[in-house]
């Protein structure tokens, strides 16, 4: 795969993702409008999570059966419909469907991630990976500094509307650059793709990932469905424009983790989750520090996201090795998890800080941190039959144990 079209897929993974958390530095003055009560400005975000949950179970696995290219195309011109409805809702029920469908339609970044996997070779597969999920960085954080300054300049409604724009701009675009997948023909069909997903949450290296990404967006919404808050309150009083630049804090981190797709092709994913999510417990720390010091926050804010996106292109690594004949619906099942994960992040924070203030979101993030660090070391401990390739070749061989890949030998 060559670097344009790497480029392009990241670019609609950002612009998909985006539809969901374009409200995070808008939230008080989107909520004000749409009728939202402060302890509940937290279900805008989470409202797009929910519908992005649904079309992770019915959509995604579209992907095993269809050609992903025209999928691709079609999920972003669908996501730029629910982005319009939300851009022009008089009343709270009208946003509420419109983020929902814009939620339920990018899962298109799921397409995405797999079409890249399964058109990469095996010895490129991690960095391919890396690079369009960095997208996904880009769209979550990035965005917050363009819609941060869209929503101060033009109203809230702006940023939706030129999110649609996008959306639809990439589908033409997705149409006439990218190939049509080389795969062998499919006998099974959506429903069985789709009742097939039961078997696959029984498989221990997905349930195991899955869970570490479950509390992993739940610390990593925890902040940034949070974080306007505190920052637009006192003493800060920082406008929407203002906080959205902590989004370049968090894509400097994020960005930081890319190379973890090569560690991965090294065969070193594990322990790179281990260290990661250690540094993510420890980022809480500084974070918290916000209703004294902004400077202390950014560093906080970039070793956090710097240890998400380390985690989590390891996790879609070790998932697309393990099961390369069904890309799409393991990675499918995997997001399922980052989706519950997210909203509860999002829902939760906002009713902790009404009550707990800045300090308690901060232990609240610690704690799902903790939690995702508790479940890596517990698979680590626990023998498993889970295979794994050899980078570079076809050969299964046994599970690494933690003799295996020594943290010291990470940056070698």
């Amino acid at each position: 795969m060559n670097a344009w079209r790497r480029l392009l897929l990241a670019v609609v993974c950002g612009v998909a993702v985006a539809s969901i958390y374009a409200a995070q530095p808008a939230l008080e003055p989107m909520g004000r409008d749409l009728g939202f009560s402060p302890e509940l400005t937290g279900w805008i975000v989470a409202t797009g999570q929910l519908g992005y949950l649904v079309g992770l179970m019915l959509l995604v696995p579209l992907g095993d059966v269809a050609d992903r290219r025209r999928l691709i195309a079609a999920h972003l011109a669908l996501t730029a419909l629910g982005l319009l409805l939300t851009a022009v809702a008089s009343t709270t029920w009208i946003a509420i469907v419109g983020l929902a469908v814009a939620g339920l339609f990018a899962v298109v970044v799921q397409t995405t991630v797999a079409y890249a996997a399964s058109a990469s070779p095996p010895a490129e597969r991690g960095r391919n990976i890396g690079v369009v999920t960095s997208g996904v960085v880009v769209g979550i954080l990035g965005a917050r500094v363009v819609t941060g300054t869209l929503a101060e300049v033009a109203g809230w409604r702006s940023v939706y509307a030129v999110l649609a724009l996008l959306s639809l701009g990439l589908a033409a675009l997705v149409l006439a650059v990218l190939p049509q997948e080389q795969r062998p023909p499919r006998t099974s069909g959506h429903g069985q793709a789709v009742a097939s997903l039961g078997g696959l949450f029984r498989d221990r290296t997905l349930f195991t990932r899955g869970l570490i990404a479950f509390f992993l967006f739940a610390s990593f919404g925890t902040l940034w469905s949070g974080l306007a808050l505190p920052l637009a309150g006192s003493p800060w009083q920082l406008s929407e424009s203002q906080i959205g630049l902590f989004g370049i804090a968090g894509l400097a981190g994020a960005l930081g983790a890319a190379r973890a797709g090569r560690w991965a092709d090294a065969g070193r994913a594990a322990p790179v989750i281990g260290l990661a999510l250690t540094l993510l417990i420890l980022s809480w720390a500084t974070i918290a520090q916000l209703p004294w010091s902004l400077w202390l926050l950014v560093v906080g804010v970039i070793l956090l996201d710097f240890a998400v996106q380390a985690v989590h292109v390891s996790n879609q690594h070790q998932l697309a090795v393990v099961h390369a004949d069904r890309t799409s619906s393991v990675i499918g099942s995997y997001m399922v998890f980052y989706s519950l994960g997210s909203a509860l992040g999002a829902a939760a924070t906002t009713a902790v800080f009404s009550a707990h203030g800045w300090g308690g979101a901060s232990v609240l993030g610690a704690a799902f941190a903790t939690c995702a660090l508790a479940v890596w070391a517990l698979d680590r401990r626990v023998p498993s039959v889970d295979t794994h390739l050899r980078p570079g070749t076809a050969e299964p061989r046994p599970a690494r144990t933690q003799a295996d890949a020594a943290p010291e030998h990470l940056l070698k």
